[in-house]
């Protein structure tokens, strides 16, 4: 029984070392709907599953949010743990289990989406256009 546990954890430990490359999506040069911005980037480590987010508001952006909540920084960044289904990159739901929103992304597409769900009803809204799309493939 125990060398059955040791063998297969040593073919997971294998397999998962097997993958050296990783990939790395970087959509930059984003407009939004709403928002100015002087930079909006989403970077996306696939490897990671992590999502990092490159921001700095225009000064008409960053004097509308300012004003309503003196804690608002022109420059900001944020980070949010991202998963892959079926080619779509999803970030983890942010809210309640009765109401939440994800950001959703599409392998190889421009456009960036917000997904809000209200109830089990979905509603799926383009956010924002990038400009440019970048990957890489880090190696290990």
């Amino acid at each position: 029984m125990k060398e059955n546990k040791l063998i297969i954890f040593v073919i997971i430990f294998f397999l998962v070392s097997l993958k050296l490359n990783a990939e790395i999506i970087i959509l930059s040069k984003c407009d939004h709907k709403e928002d100015g911005f002087l930079k909006n980037e989403y970077i996306l480590d696939l490897n990671e599953l992590i999502m990092t987010r490159n921001y700095v508001y225009n000064e008409k952006t960053y004097q509308k949010y300012r004003i309503t909540d003196l804690s608002v920084e022109k420059s900001n960044s944020y980070v949010r743990n991202i998963y892959e289904v079926d080619g779509k990159i999803l970030t983890l739901k942010h809210g309640y289990p009765q109401f939440y929103t994800q950001i959703l992304f599409e392998k190889n597409k421009q456009e960036i989406f917000i997904k809000a769900v209200l109830n089990d009803i979905e509603s799926i809204s383009k956010v924002s256009t990038c400009k440019q799309i970048e990957k890489f493939d880090k190696q290990s």
